[in-house]
């Protein structure tokens, strides 16, 4: 082990998982507030979450070093 440790960005740490296959996991937006105007089977759509977008995926590893 490296003395010096890269730090890894704190904010992307609490929102983004990375999974065994590499890719980016994430919630989705849009679940926080005005709620009664969404419909039912939107806001379960939102609950599932999802994954970051590919050509986004270099900028969040990049934040997280060590795949936290």
């Amino acid at each position: 082990m490296p003395k010096i440790k890269m730090k890894s960005n704190s904010s992307a740490k609490k929102r983004f998982k990375l999974t065994a296959n590499g890719r980016v996991k994430r919630k989705k937006a849009y679940l926080r507030h005005n709620l009664g105007a969404k419909s039912t089977s939107a806001k379960r759509n939102l609950r599932r979450g999802g994954y970051v977008s590919e050509t986004q995926e270099h900028q969040i590893k990049a934040m997280l070093p060590y795949g936290t």
